[in-house]
């Protein structure tokens, strides 16, 4: 049986989910607070994480960074009633893997939780082999990445974005291919949500002095080139 975790203080709505998945078989824990959400998130282990992002003590943006800095790679999937281009990019960045807009019908949700369940368990097969590029190195084992032997600070967005090109050198991806790969065909966020996220790598990785690691293919997508 699948466990699913619950962080919502809106008490109908979060009975109202917790009865539609335990409907569908799976066990599920129900707590109204950000530190308690945090806390329990990082005790147990989980299938999925339905968070909310407005909460009461620690916001959602904050716990979802918080599971992340403990080293839990969970599945999260982020519900809020804001549904403007930036905060959910401010979702996707806080290291959650899905954003959900309230009101939502409970269809999509039950999608939504199926997909990113899905998309874990291809994550966790084989481990793979480090990724090299000029002074760049990616550690898939460890989850870092390099540059010039100093480890980089890159959210785990970035990070899945940078190994997706790592591992298509050569090959120029669209922007909705980039979609499917980092955020999954389910995710409902904007192209220019990638273009976004190229720029924050940019800014990370690049030397101004030097041609950026990730080129630009206008009117298609981008690459990393040998």
């Amino acid at each position: 049986m699948k466990k699913i975790l619950i962080v919502e203080d809106e008490r109908n709505f979060a009975r109202f989910m917790e009865l539609e998945l335990m409907h569908q078989g799976y066990a599920v824990t129900v707590v109204g607070s950000g530190q308690e959400g945090l806390e329990t998130a990082t005790r147990d282990a989980w299938d999925a994480i339905l968070l909310d992002a407005m909460l009461p003590g620690l916001h959602g943006f904050e716990v979802c960074r918080g599971i992340r800095r403990a080293g839990f790679a969970t599945p999260v999937i982020m519900l809020t009633a804001r549904d403007s281009i930036m905060d959910r990019v401010s979702g996707l960045d806080s290291g959650a893997d899905d954003y959900l807009p309230k009101p939502f019908a409970i269809e999509e949700l039950l999608a939504r939780i199926r997909a990113v369940i899905r998309r874990s368990k291809r994550g966790s097969g084989a481990a793979q082999a480090a990724l090299a590029y000029r002074d760049l190195r990616i550690d898939p084992v460890a989850g870092t990445v390099s540059k010039a032997g100093m480890v980089l600070e890159l959210t785990k967005r970035e990070y899945e974005l940078l190994l997706v090109l790592m591992n298509h050198r050569d090959r120029v991806l669209s922007r909705d291919m980039l979609l499917d790969l980092v955020w999954g065909h389910d995710c409902e966020v904007e192209t220019n949500v990638v273009d976004v996220y190229v720029r924050y790598l940019r800014n990370k990785i690049d030397d101004p002095a030097q041609r950026s690691y990730i080129q630009t293919v206008r009117g298609i997508g981008y690459v990393i080139r040998s």
